[in-house]
């Protein structure tokens, strides 16, 4: 196989999408759909843009909900693309055609459920649900993103998605996540082979953050 250069835009290989809920100012919750993240234990890595809403409600509460959706909620997904919670809309949003959506939960056509241990409500819709508090605020590059450490204090799950027979698995056969690729939304495709990693059991990764979770 031969290997071309090639300078792309982006590098959205393929991500799970997450919407974010937050809080604003007046108290009112604020949705966000975002796929630039990943997971470290009880710890997610969380790339925005500094200007955004999102963050800027993250940076002063300190606090957010990460849903997951599964494939299954695409068109929720998608009816938030190109909304902000941002009024004025600022003028670089307003040039690639955002417009200022006060209840995006109403937008999605999404339920809002009370969290445990944040301010910020949980997507009833959505298959998981991690309540998170922000524990750093990276700038990267020039400084316009951030990367947002966030600790996981609560994690709740659809009981249709749990794996039979223990109580604190997640079936990846009946986990469907929605995964972003370069701006267009996918479902995850069946399962091609066991990996060799899967001989570790789960509770080997089980950190100190889990035990902090549970004490609040």
């Amino acid at each position: 196989m031969t290997h071309t250069r090639i300078e792309p835009s982006i590098l959205y290989f393929g991500t799970p999408v997450v919407l974010i809920s937050t809080l604003n100012e007046d108290g009112t919750p604020n949705l966000a759909p975002m796929s630039s993240a990943f997971w470290l234990g009880r710890r997610g890595v969380l790339g925005l843009g500094r200007r955004s809403k999102t963050a800027r409600n993250m940076t002063r509460a300190r606090e957010c909900v990460l849903n997951l959706p599964s494939d299954a909620l695409a068109a929720a997904v998608d009816r938030l693309a190109l909304t902000t919670g941002a009024d004025p809309v600022p003028p670089w949003k307003r040039e690639q055609g955002y417009r200022y959506v006060p209840d995006k939960f109403e937008r999605a056509g999404l339920t809002p459920v009370a969290s445990e241990t944040v301010a910020p409500p949980r997507v009833a819709e959505c298959p998981v649900s991690m309540e998170t508090v922000v524990v750093a605020e990276h700038p990267v590059g020039d400084g316009g993103i951030a990367a947002f450490e966030v600790r996981v204090r609560r994690v709740w799950v659809h009981d249709e998605i749990r794996k039979d027979g223990v109580d604190d698995h997640i079936d990846p056969d009946r986990w469907r996540p929605l995964i972003m690729s370069f701006q267009k939304l996918y479902g995850l495709g069946p399962q091609v082979r066991e990996s060799t990693l899967a001989r570790i059991p789960e509770r080997a990764y089980r950190g100190p953050d889990v035990d902090r979770a549970a004490a609040g």
